[in-house]
């Protein structure tokens, strides 16, 4: 009688994943998800079962892709999402500029660039070939204002993960002085129209793009104000570039350009754009939830949530009653 050999399964090898594939670390019982981050925890802190994870698609721009200068020494105009080409030589090439606070940005500042090119696209007159954020410096003194660093940062997390045609443009920010908005509308035609010769067609042909600000029905509003606007910096914007407005809810943008000389004068540079969504996302209503230490998931990209995390941005700020009562 022979003695049987005890044989064991042989075992294999484990794959070994690289670390963007392998599973996130598990902790009291709870897998921690990379984006599950929370800002409802006073004084502004993750709670303890929630433990921020580095993570390079939300955090960080695509790679060959320069971020934004921190001083006009080495400001560069950005274009890498500008267009060279018009797809069709019959349309009109169409840049669309919004100028603003971002402070922070939310997903109604990028919701508006989409509802702008649907309604353009209704016209059949433009190409859109590119669009811009352009944040206003700090010296623009507004209550609520982060430093103009981490406003322009918030921008490139929100828009270079998320979009294919949207970039930012820090030459404002960089501005020792703060400038009108006409200045900063002509600062993007020089670099568009004069530097590059605007946009090629396919027989080669260079034709000029034109610029459109774009703007919720809150801005164009104040442009009845004369202490806020001057008539000459009206008709630049209006008369040499154009506008498309966003409807904000309870705005009538249509009966304020009746009433407006300046804007009725210009009228059919001006295109209104309506939402069919309604979107009441505002930047002065996230910094009061963030004081508050509430939660603005799903009010602004998580990666400019874990920024503002990071940076500690808003907590310790006061801002008037008027402007959080405005909303």
């Amino acid at each position: 009688m022979t003695d049987t050999a005890q044989t064991t399964p042989t075992q294999q090898p484990q794959p070994v994943l690289p670390p963007e594939a392998a599973p996130p670390p598990i902790s009291n019982g709870k897998r921690k998800s990379p984006t599950d981050y929370h800002l409802g925890f006073p004084p502004y802190s993750v709670s303890a079962n929630r433990t921020p994870l580095q993570s390079a698609d939300l955090e960080e721009v695509p790679h060959g892709v320069s971020r934004q200068a921190r001083d006009l020494a080495s400001y560069q105009f950005p274009t890498h999402r500008l267009a060279e080409v018009l797809q069709d030589s019959a349309m009109q090439p169409l840049v669309v500029v919004a100028c603003g606070s971002f402070s922070p940005i939310t997903y109604l500042h990028l919701r508006m660039f989409e509802m702008a090119i649907d309604t353009i696209r209704e016209t059949n007159n433009y190409e859109v070939v590119g669009g811009y954020y352009s944040p206003v410096s700090d010296h623009y003194r507004k209550a609520g204002l982060a430093p103009a660093k981490h406003r322009v940062r918030m921008c490139e997390l929100a828009c270079e993960r998320t979009s294919s045609w949207l970039m930012v443009d820090a030459w404002e920010s960089l501005q020792p002085t703060y400038q009108r908005t006409a200045v900063v509308l002509d600062h993007f035609n020089y670099e568009i129209n004069v530097k590059r010769g605007g946009v090629k067609t396919k027989n080669g042909e260079r034709r000029p793009v034109k610029i459109l600000l774009l703007a919720g029905g809150d801005l164009i509003e104040s442009m009845g104000d004369p202490s806020v606007w001057a008539d000459e910096d009206l008709h630049h914007i209006l008369g040499r570039y154009g506008c498309l407005i966003v409807e904000r809810t309870g705005s009538d943008v249509r009966s304020f350009l009746l009433s407006h000389d300046i804007m009725y004068q210009h009228r059919h540079n001006v295109i209104v754009i309506k939402q069919l969504i309604y979107n009441d996302i505002s930047s002065t209503k996230v910094r009061l939830f963030i004081r508050r230490g509430m939660s603005v998931q799903y009010l602004l990209p998580n990666s400019v949530i874990r920024y503002i995390e990071e940076h500690g941005l808003y907590v310790g700020m006061s801002e008037p009653v008027s402007n959080v009562l405005k909303f």
